[in-house]
């Protein structure tokens, strides 16, 4: 779901910088020092999932995982979002620099809204209300995250509306998908890692 350089309109980067820019500040104000090993694995994990891109139309899919990085990062997931980002553009020009803010934006925020709507789902003594709230989480934060990017290319011109719907289309599988992904991971961690979920 990267957007790539000379797409978007100067208002809609300079909206996207300045939100990101709020987003990662809370993240490192959030930020412990026994947390940095997980943002670490979750951006790896975040980039080598997102790398994969399968061309549908217009557009192409991939697997973002942000409902997963949110669920056990909240805040933080800008940061390891962000890194994420920053590393395909420089290696790989997946997205690029100027619009680097708008995708973090974009995947970031959903995942944090997702750590609020669904973080009490995850308790060790009921693991199928966990399993739940990880497929809400993961499914959600991936349509949450084409919502934003679609509004983004709307907001920059409106003939790019027919974009935006086949990029919605295009992802519902990727948010079943990575709705089991997430609740598989998150069941597995509260039976052998819980502390990652609860802190």
């Amino acid at each position: 779901m990267h957007i790539s350089e000379g797409v978007l309109s100067p208002p809609v980067l300079l909206a996207g910088g300045i939100l990101t820019l709020a987003g990662l500040a809370i993240g490192l104000k959030n930020l412990k020092n026994k947390k940095l090993p997980e943002v670490a694995v979750l951006s790896s994990t975040f980039f080598v999932a997102s790398l994969i891109h399968v061309p549908i139309g217009p557009t192409s899919v991939h697997l973002i995982l942000n409902g997963l990085v949110g669920l056990l990062l909240g805040w933080t997931s800008f940061l390891a979002i962000f890194l994420g980002l920053l590393l395909q553009a420089l290696l790989f020009q997946f997205g690029g620099l100027t619009t680097l803010g708008v995708n973090t934006f974009d995947m970031a925020l959903p995942a944090v809204i997702c750590w609020y709507l669904f973080r009490s789902f995850e308790k060790k003594e009921n693991l199928k209300l966990s399993f739940i709230g990880g497929f809400l989480a993961g499914s959600l934060s991936v349509f949450l995250a084409g919502i934003f990017t679609s509004l983004a290319l709307y907001f920059t011109e409106h003939n790019f509306i027919s974009v935006a719907k086949a990029l919605l289309i295009a992802h519902l599988p990727i948010a079943i998908i990575e709705g089991f992904i997430t609740a598989f991971v998150v069941t597995y961690l509260l039976k052998v890692k819980p502390e990652a979920i609860y802190e």
